[in-house]
């Protein structure tokens, strides 16, 4: 049945926009202003953007995170077990594996806001993905680009690693796809949010919405990841699973394509780091001349006043105007905008330096979040080693150590359709507000989170040990006489973690951050668990320097996990998460969102 046009209207006034197919050929729209459709022409209103575009992105986020982590979360054992690195390498090499494609995220995203548009961006970054993953399809497939069959029985002797040609065709594989990841993560988010109209009420709730739907199907693909595709790889061979994931990502780009008549693209609009260079470099300049300037006050005052006398340049008398509707936030920036002796190309704009000081206030968040992170990291490392060595069969089922994750999962897509039909509105209600939970809120919620799911890691592993001792399973390849399930009470605490930590970030970063600079804003989502990643590796490099001078042996080295540390690790984690946490609240509660509201929106802080 065909809607009528009053049915079209009721549509389009609930945000619900469609695609040219549903419009009559004779209604006139009024264009999205900085947008284009596919083919560059310009995006219209009631035709371009809305849910049903968004939706296309949910599911090529299903197939592409199906196809990164099939991988990635069993790759420490690959790595381990069938390239025979020390289990401390494998743990280092995932962890820098992820951390470099989630911090390629920046790049992506850079590229997005500056050169190339978001929709470009996916199609380039998919289709190198695509090849990585051939290449490892092919090394696990031929035995004799992999290293000999080890057979020691003995977790204490080591076998032979990959070496030569053989680890450079290894890691050119798995670092394209990083490049590829990396490229995905930084423009197909921003890509989904951008379908929404911001200045309506009912187009910022269905952003939030799809910012918690994003990490819903993060968690579906990842869901067939970690239990059909590791099943696969566990005991049909890592080439049916590298296969699996290449064929997804094929996939994916044919789809993320049939929505392309339903996108609303937006125009880069070149370099955001540029003119961030450009505020911080006047603001510099200017304050060194008004310091060596003879008349320092005299500077200030002709800086800051503006005349109508005739034959005064009239841009230059907008320009001074412009630093009294300034914020009084990082007023050193405000410099920047006197305009009496600063060359030509350092002359800034009140728009360029608010977005300049925008951006610089969203970054202590930031870097709190990249702890968090760094705990995370041990889900695809030491937690799935820890599984390994424990008795992983349920009933009459043997579960792969590397589908844990399918706790966490499992526990997201509960709790994220719960969280914005149950949580959100309820919140709505008692605080009277767009939001019911700010972004602020929900990433503190995260971090609490993620200390508490380290304390119960440290005493998991402590009961674990305890049981190889009472065993005398301690140098045996015998699992232990104790299930694995206890290393999922910390999957549950982290995931709940990520839950509200990862689509309050990507949120928080798009919208707070100015138009120019989304997509870059967004990829600070990622590049925080890249950072989290190469903290994790930094921490196990440290900890094993400083504890090898102290006593006999290092916390975290050598071949079997049985005399590892790895509960002191954990306390640690804890201890620094607690820390982190503090220095995030005293960031939090003193933040003011940037991103404009309705007027009868109330502001919540952090307390």
């Amino acid at each position: 049945m065909i809607p009528s046009r009053n049915n079209q209207k009721i549509m389009l006034r609930k945000g619900q926009l469609e695609c040219p197919f549903a419009q009559d050929k004779g209604q006139q729209l009024k264009k999205w202003e900085g947008y284009r459709d596919w083919r560059n022409r310009p995006a219209l209103k009631g035709r371009h953007g809305g849910m049903l575009a968004a939706s296309f992105v949910l599911v090529v986020e299903v197939l592409e995170n199906l196809a990164f982590l099939a991988n990635a979360s069993n790759l420490v054992l690959y790595l381990s077990k069938f390239m025979h690195f020390l289990p401390s390498s494998s743990a280092n090499m995932v962890t820098n594996f992820m951390g470099t494609a989630f911090l390629l995220a920046l790049l992506g995203g850079f590229l997005s806001d500056a050169y190339i548009s978001t929709y470009c961006i996916y199609f380039i970054s998919a289709t190198t993905e695509f090849i990585g993953l051939l290449i490892l399809t092919l090394q696990a497939q031929i035995p004799s680009l992999k290293p000999p069959v080890c057979t020691s029985v003995n977790r204490n002797i080591p076998c032979e690693e990959v070496d030569g040609g053989r680890s450079v065709m290894l890691f050119a594989g798995l670092y394209l796809v990083a490049l590829g990841v990396g490229g995905i993560k930084g423009s197909l988010p921003p890509h989904g949010a951008e379908q929404f109209d911001e200045h309506t009420p009912p187009g910022r709730k269905q952003r939030s919405t799809f910012f918690n739907y994003y990490v819903f199907c993060l968690s579906c693909g990842a869901l067939i990841a970690v239990t059909f595709v590791v099943w696969i790889e566990d005991n049909k061979g890592w080439h049916w699973g590298f296969g699996i994931a290449t064929a997804a990502i094929l996939i994916s780009i044919p789809v993320f394509l049939l929505g392309s008549a339903c996108y609303r693209i937006k125009i880069p609009s070149g370099s955001p780091i540029t003119t961030m260079f450009k505020v911080l470099v006047a603001a510099i300049y200017n304050a060194w001349v008004l310091r060596n300037s003879g008349n320092a006050i005299e500077n200030m005052s002709t800086t800051l006043s503006c005349t109508t006398e005739a034959g005064e340049d009239e841009q230059h008398c907008r320009g001074n105007a412009e630093i009294q509707s300034a914020t009084e936030d990082l007023k050193f920036l405000n410099r920047a905008l006197m305009s009496t002796s600063t060359p030509p190309w350092l002359k800034c704009t009140t728009k360029q330096v608010e977005e300049v000081k925008t951006v610089l206030k969203i970054l202590p968040i930031f870097m709190s979040t990249i702890m968090l992170n760094c705990c995370l990291a041990q889900l695809s490392t030491f937690s799935v080693q820890q599984a390994a060595t424990m008795n992983t069969q349920v009933g009459g089922l043997r579960v792969p150590p590397a589908s844990l994750p399918v706790f966490p999962v499992l526990f997201i897509m509960i709790l994220a359709p719960v969280y914005n039909h149950v949580i959100v509105p309820i919140f709505r209600k008692l605080t009277n507000t767009e939001m019911g939970i700010t972004h602020l809120q929900r990433i503190g919620t995260g971090l609490i989170l993620s200390i508490v799911a380290m304390a119960v890691a440290a005493l998991v592993e402590m009961k674990r040990k305890r049981v190889a001792i009472q065993s005398g399973l301690m140098n045996s390849t015998e699992p232990l006489p104790i299930t694995f399930l206890w290393v999922a009470l910390q999957y549950v605490f982290l995931g709940s973690a990520d839950l509200f930590c990862l689509a309050g970030m990507m949120d928080f970063f798009f919208t707070e951050a100015p138009f120019s600079m989304r997509s870059l804003a967004t990829s600070l989502s990622w590049a925080s668990l890249a950072m989290g990643y190469y903290l994790s590796s930094v921490l196990v490099a440290i900890i094993n320097d400083i504890t090898r001078n102290f006593s006999r042996t290092p916390w975290l080295d050598g071949s079997n996990l049985n005399h590892y540390h790895l509960e002191r690790f954990y306390w640690l984690m804890c201890i620094l998460s607690g820390l982190n946490f503090l220095h995030y609240y005293l960031w939090a509660r003193h933040y003011r969102y940037a991103s404009s509201t309705p007027d009868d929106q109330k502001e919540i802080q952090l307390h």
